[in-house]
């Protein structure tokens, strides 16, 4: 086997563990995209390592297009997509996301990947240590105008790590008392459209530096993206299949304790 098809091999085992993952806990998979993709665009040595992180991101972002298409779809399948509230959280995400798809690409490699890095922690201690609150009062959802304003800073975020902006939505979601399978549900959609909007703008900036005849669409590296994509798209289902059984919450706390350690290698 070629060097190419070493690396779309590795990107589909890749994938279906990221599938498994955007379906039971309704993250894009991104967490886990980025860092490992980062290993093994090195490994092949793709293309300039200054460009590598950027990569990963966008390459992330259009696979999760794909992946929480799959994920949302067997969610709404199960009734766990708020539809009522998801409209106004799909225009803030997208609107977020599709101005970092295009202000990330222009960062330098250093900042993007401390932004990463930091995000992941925080999000990874988040899952760690959990919170069960003790006040039992419902807290209403904030106007419509209010919750934009809160997504798309999301959204934002998101596009800028290469996410579907599951593991930023589930907890202002539950925060506002939407059932924890419900929020789910939302960010998978959502995470269509965060990925969307995102790989908009990372695109359009890549086209400067990456040619489609070298396999990239901007910053979006094509073999890899079929990789991750053959197997996630299947992979998916069977992750929100799994919440319906699964102790998600301790599952939570594994994959934070995974979090940790891919950050620490971003920073080798």
């Amino acid at each position: 086997m070629n060097e190419l098809g070493l690396l779309i091999l590795s990107c589909a085992i890749l994938g279906s563990a990221v599938g498994f993952l955007a379906g039971l806990l309704g993250i894009g998979g991104g967490l886990v995209i980025v860092p490992i993709l980062s290993i093994i665009l090195l490994e092949f040595e793709v293309l300039p390592a200054d460009l590598v992180v950027v990569t990963a991101i966008a390459t992330s972002l259009a696979s999760i297009l794909f992946t929480s298409t799959s994920s949302a779809i067997a969610h709404h399948k199960n009734e766990n997509v708020p539809w009522n509230i998801a409209p106004w959280i799909m225009t803030g995400v997208a609107i977020g996301a599709l101005i970092s798809g295009f202000m990330a690409a222009l960062l330098p490699e250093k900042i993007v990947r401390w932004v990463f890095v930091i995000s992941v922690l925080l999000i990874g201690l988040k899952m760690l240590l959990g919170t069960k609150s003790t006040n039992t009062t419902d807290r209403p959802m904030p106007n419509k105008g209010l919750l934009t304003l809160l997504t798309s800073i999301i959204g934002s975020l998101a596009a800028m790590i290469g996410i579907g902006g599951g593991a930023l939505l589930v907890p202002l979601l539950t925060y506002f008392s939407i059932d924890m399978k419900k929020a789910i549900g939302c960010a998978a959609a959502c995470g269509i459209v965060i990925a969307l909007f995102g790989s908009v703008g990372y695109i359009s900036t890549g086209n400067k530096h990456l040619n489609l005849a070298e396999g990239f669409a901007g910053f979006v590296y094509l073999p890899a993206l079929f990789g991750i994509v053959c197997t996630s798209w299947f992979t998916a289902p069977l992750g929100a299949k799994a919440t319906q059984y699964l102790p998600v919450s301790i599952i939570k706390k594994i994959f934070a304790i995974l979090l940790f350690a891919m950050a620490a290698n971003m920073l080798r």
